[in-house]
């Protein structure tokens, strides 16, 4: 059984070992920690025959530092504020209709392999970060739990197609990669993005959050038009 700080130990000594690895080979998306770190984490978990009730006893104090770090992203905000506020209607209109996207698509997915209206609305807010989508799935009429695996596997995958897109369209302006990973793969987005440079992931975070709001609004209507 974890006790005390074992769970968190063995998540960060993970996280480190995998980091310095994606370094070592030149940043390969397939190598991201954020999406190597959880399979060998499972793999382990399910080696030693260790339930997830107990890993999470201990590593979830990591969790609960998320709120702290989320207000951190404040600093990088306000340094480039005269930054944002320059280029702010064009940030917003990007996320708007990236918020759009990311919904109605969802649905035609939905459609498209005739899922029932509980796991399409569960689906709906995945590209929204985790505390926000779970709230929003539970007023549509979604499923959490599912919500939440959704929103896990959006921000892996997200976060290691980005780069590609960004690589292979040679997207070099650093606003456009901060909205593009805010807005498509929330706080796992953002992490990527500040490997870009601070100013992407300035955008980024406040891509995040904006879409956040954009889809609280956006999401309950959309259900109610499509269940007429």
């Amino acid at each position: 059984m974890i006790k005390g700080v074992f769970g968190i130990l063995i998540t960060i000594l993970l996280y480190i070992g995998i980091r310095k690895a994606y370094r070592h080979f030149d940043n390969k998306p397939l190598l991201s920690p954020l999406f190597i770190t959880p399979i060998v984490l499972v793999a382990i978990l399910l080696w030693q025959g260790i339930p997830y009730e107990n890993y999470h006893l201990s590593a979830k104090y990591l969790t609960n530092i998320l709120q702290p770090a989320t207000i951190a992203l404040a600093i990088p905000l306000y340094k480039y504020f005269e930054l944002l506020k320059k280029n702010f209607a064009k940030i917003l209109i990007s996320i708007f209709f990236g918020t759009i996207v990311a919904i109605t698509s969802t649905a035609a997915i939905s459609g498209l392999f005739n899922l029932n209206g509980e796991m399409a609305n569960s689906m709906i807010p995945h590209s929204v970060t985790a505390s926000i989508a779970i709230d929003i799935s539970q007023s549509i009429g979604g499923i959490p739990a599912i919500t939440a695996v959704f929103v896990v596997l959006t921000g892996i995958i997200g976060s290691i197609i980005g780069p590609i897109i960004i690589k292979y369209l040679r997207i070099e302006n650093c606003i456009a990669r901060g909205v593009l990973l805010g807005t498509s793969a929330h706080a796992s987005g953002t992490s990527k993005a500040f490997e870009f440079g601070s100013i992407s992931g300035t955008i980024s975070s406040v891509s995040m959050i904006l879409t956040g709001i954009f889809t609280i609004f956006a999401a309950p209507i959309f259900v109610s038009l499509i269940s007429l």
